[in-house]
């Protein structure tokens, strides 16, 4: 497999990357946040809400931008991560994580991660790109469960990174990618 630096520039992701509208305060709210963690400051100011900004707003932009970060890293292991290979959605042998919709999983449900990690990108996706619950313009409010709405999302994409982690570690040093796993995974932990 090509080096980790190659597949940044192929743009392998398991999805395609969300982006925020040019011109949009969630855009300039993008490039504020990418030009700190860029610059090697320490994280816990990075994410800290900037003076005179809406906290929804800061929150939905690191949403998003964690989406796409789990995309790439799941993008990167999805030739190992396989339902013959992966026949559980885990975290390690003491944590499986089962799959529920309220739709076509009513119940918690034992999936194949591959399975279980397509169904949590729809899942997220579909959030993300819904108007009510992600609003694009300033004229409309948040709902009231957005926090809440958006402390599910999170949860369920570190599932995804946990599962990477544990389960596919030697593919990420095989390919030059577990240094910037080690990082993603520190400053979200930072962040709880």
């Amino acid at each position: 497999m090509a080096n980790f630096v190659d597949m940044f520039h192929k743009g392998k992701t398991f999805r395609p990357r969300k982006k925020f509208e040019p011109g949009t305060l969630k855009y300039s709210l993008h490039k504020r946040a990418q030009a700190s963690l860029n610059s090697g400051i320490n994280l816990k100011q990075v994410v800290r809400l900037p003076h005179g900004e809406d906290l929804n707003d800061w929150v939905a932009v690191h949403v998003v931008d964690f989406f796409n970060r789990i995309n790439l890293i799941y993008g990167t292991v999805t030739d190992f991560c396989r339902e013959d290979t992966c026949p559980t959605m885990s975290g390690g042998p003491k944590f499986e994580y089962l799959w529920a919709d309220r739709s076509k999983y009513k119940k918690p449900t034992h999936l194949p991660a591959p399975q279980y990690i397509a169904l949590l990108m729809d899942w997220a996706e579909t959030q993300i790109n819904n108007d009510e619950v992600f609003p694009v313009t300033v004229d409309v409010p948040f709902p009231k469960n957005f926090i809440p709405t958006c402390k599910k999302i999170l949860t369920r994409l570190f599932r995804v990174f946990v599962h990477v982690y544990i389960h596919h570690f030697e593919s990420l040093v095989a390919i030059g990618a577990a240094e910037m796993t080690r990082r993603i995974c520190k400053d979200q932990l930072q962040k709880r």
